[in-house]
């Protein structure tokens, strides 16, 4: 509960701007908790109005996307860019199309991006996009036809210099390709680093499609050795079975950790023996099916209905990598009562807010999103790097810098937690270290 009357002011703005918007309230609402005594060291801060202007985007673009069938008829869904903060470099964070895609989830999503962005230690500011789209059952030539649309509108807002988009949930490879082809086609000159999570034939940067999981490792890796464990010879459950958890599931077992389980939305499977990473890269990226179909393969793996139930699982380490408010308060005494000590978030905001009080009163190491989800995006800046000077990183290059930057945001959070009086509170640490750069730039560069 935020006590600083200045903040709670700030706060009751966002809700007033905002009607409804229940996740971009969380995220708000997370952040000022944990910069009560910044501002109170650092009183510039409210007097050049900086969490005034630190919520609210820089702009929000929406626009209509008309697309046509395989039955020839027009379909009409929305789109979004939400721009939200510069100060550090050009806009930066995924495109995601969903169902559930609406103005108040960008928000949520851009609001926590600014931080993250800032935690890499690199030069990018925060944005995220999308359209409630859905590619899930949708042909090859649906999915073109909706990313020439939805790119033919979104194309004058970005650049490699003013907003660079990436990858999310429902756009991958596939469709970053078709969004690029039709800039080309519009703009008429070459710019790889409009866009990032490409193909390594036009542009892209090798490991980028680990970068999220293999960085989550790597974070959780930190803080496991900072605090006298490692991850070998542990349990983990995973939630998810899109790039973030089938990469997270290639590094915990490479860094010695058996990880039994993986989730979709429909159900969640159990291999005692540990989850073979080739069956499902087979059936997820090959044949873009269900977890369920596992089992065909793995005859003695469980599967159940319903992906909350994969919290039941008795684990050590909990990697929750599907999307947000998947673990919730009931899902956390569950893991804790179950021997589970280290939860580190792989998804954006995977986490409800009284989950993580949860964990953090119960003395869990617990590792935000905003912290141990950032190498996805981490990557993202190397790729615009490599297209900046026309050259391309090899593999081993790419991951040992991903591997820095990640320990880098863990030395950073940890430290920020423990000058501002609580030390292991990730949560705290990462939310001050990621906004004071921020916060600093703006200061510097005036009103704007």
């Amino acid at each position: 509960m935020i006590k600083n009357e200045y903040l709670k002011s700030v706060m009751e703005k966002v809700q007033q701007r905002n009607p409804g918007e229940t996740e971009f309230f969380q995220a708000v609402s997370e952040v000022l908790e944990s910069l009560e005594p910044v501002v109170e060291r650092h009183p510039e801060y409210q007097a050049n109005g900086i969490i005034e202007r630190i919520t609210e985007p820089d702009r929000i673009i929406k626009f209509r996307v008309a697309w046509v069938d395989d039955n020839n008829r027009v379909q009409i869904n929305r789109g979004f860019r939400v721009q939200f903060n510069s100060a550090i470099g050009p806009y930066k964070g995924g495109l995601r199309f969903h169902p559930s895609v609406w103005e108040g989830t960008l928000k949520f999503l851009g609001f926590e991006q600014i931080f993250k962005n800032s935690l890499t230690g690199l030069p990018i500011g925060g944005g995220k996009g999308g359209s409630d789209f859905d590619p899930k059952g949708k042909s090859d030539m649906e999915v073109l036809r909706f990313c020439q649309a939805f790119m033919t509108e979104l194309y004058r807002h970005i650049g490699p210099d003013v907003d660079v988009p990436a990858g999310d949930i429902g756009v991958g490879g596939r469709e970053i390709g078709y969004l690029y082809g039709q800039y080309l086609r519009i703009r008429g000159s070459s710019e790889s680093g409009v866009l990032t999570g490409k193909g390594i034939s036009f542009g892209g940067s090798l490991a980028r499609t680990e970068a999220t999981g293999y960085g989550l490792c790597y974070f959780t890796d930190a803080m496991l050795k900072a605090n006298g464990k490692s991850f070998k010879d542990q349990t983990v459950v995973i939630s998810g079975s899109g790039n973030v958890a089938q990469y997270a599931l290639v590094k915990a077992t490479e860094l010695g950790a058996k990880v039994i389980t993986l989730s979709d939305s429909n159900g969640y499977i159990v291999d005692k023996d540990g989850v073979d990473f080739e069956t499902v890269k087979q059936i997820k990226q090959v044949k873009r099916g269900r977890i369920k179909e596992y089992l065909e393969t793995h005859p003695n793996a469980e599967y159940h209905e319903g992906c909350k139930g994969v919290w039941t699982v008795p684990c050590d380490i909990a990697l929750p990598c599907a999307t947000q408010n998947e673990l919730d308060e009931e899902s956390a005494k569950i893991l804790v009562k179950n021997g589970c000590t280290v939860v580190s978030e792989g998804a954006n905001m995977p986490s409800t807010k009284e989950a993580v009080k949860y964990f953090l009163d119960n003395k869990i190491l617990f590792g935000p999103a905003k912290a141990a989800n950032a190498g996805g995006v981490a990557t993202s800046e190397l790729e615009m790097r490599q297209n900046s000077e026309r050259t391309s990183w090899t593999f081993e290059r790419v991951d040992e810098k991903l591997k820095g930057i990640m320990e880098n945001i863990y030395a950073k959070s940890a430290a920020a937690a423990k000058e501002y009086g609580q030390p292991g509170n990730l949560v705290l640490g990462a939310n001050i270290a990621g906004f004071q750069k921020v916060a600093d730039a703006m200061l510097a560069e005036g009103i704007f």
